[in-house]
């Protein structure tokens, strides 16, 4: 039974990929378009792959290789798929603005936070102390009155110069003069609150100038007067709500008092 069953495989195994070869040929080409060709080009595919598939001394695995043998002239091949690259996230706001501090000039960069001092000190030293001292407080104000004041005038010094990109023009000129006056209002005001309102509403028309309506400043100089001016707001809110607390606690002590 084995010697009769080797040459059967073989006869099986060599019909079959000799008429997959002459049909995959260039005969084939003309054939494409008759379905009827077509039609019976696969049965007679069928019936060889089937013949050899019911050979019993065959595995599943074996049937498996010859039909893709029949179906495929040349071996396949399988190409490795490559891992998508890492997609390169764009850096944050907050990165940006880091970078952009960085790349400012240290002198304006170390005056500017040396600059802040003032402004922090006082709520931090009311706040450690337990104990609102007024005095410290309208010195505050009247620090962030030439500090806003100074602010104003800084566009003059950038439009005057010939060669500078900002105009000196109604808009320019006009503008700078706002937070001057606004910082003028603050000290008119008897309370430390009014006056550090006002103060917030000064400066934050001054960043509105600087980063809005003069984009030829440099994104270092933006930066730097977007966290400075935040310094400036919360410590000036930070000094008003300890006088609202201070001013709150004596009320209830000496309505204790009365009682």
């Amino acid at each position: 039974d084995k010697a009769n069953m080797f040459p059967f495989l073989q006869r099986c195994c060599f019909h079959t990929s000799f008429k997959v070869q002459k049909l995959t040929g260039p005969r084939l080409l003309p054939y494409r378009k008759n379905k009827t060709t077509c039609c019976s080009l696969s049965f007679r595919l069928q019936t060889d792959v089937c013949l050899f598939s019911r050979s019993p001394s065959l595995n599943p695995a074996s049937v498996y290789v010859t039909k893709l043998q029949a179906f495929h002239t040349s071996p396949p091949f399988f190409k490795k798929k490559t891992p998508k690259e890492s997609e390169t996230k764009e850096p944050g706001v907050l990165e940006r603005s880091v970078e952009s501090l960085k790349d400012s000039p240290k002198p304006a960069l170390y005056l500017s936070l040396a600059g802040l001092i003032p402004f922090v000190s006082v709520p931090l030293t009311m706040a450690i102390q337990g104990t609102y001292y007024p005095e410290a407080a309208f010195a505050q104000v009247m620090y962030g009155a030439v500090t806003v004041s100074f602010l104003g005038g800084m566009r003059w010094g950038f439009a005057l110069p010939e060669n500078s990109p900002a105009k000196p023009d109604w808009l320019n000129l006009a503008n700078s003069t706002v937070p001057p006056l606004l910082a003028c209002q603050a000290l008119l005001f008897k309370d430390v609150t009014q006056s550090a309102v006002m103060l917030v509403l000064a400066l934050g028309v001054a960043l509105h100038y600087d980063v809005a309506l003069l984009p030829p400043y440099p994104r270092w100089f933006k930066v730097l007067r977007v966290v400075g001016t935040v310094v400036m707001v919360l410590s000036l809110l930070a000094t008003a709500a300890l006088k609202t607390i201070s001013e709150e606690q004596l009320s209830n002590s000496r309505y204790k008092w009365q009682n």
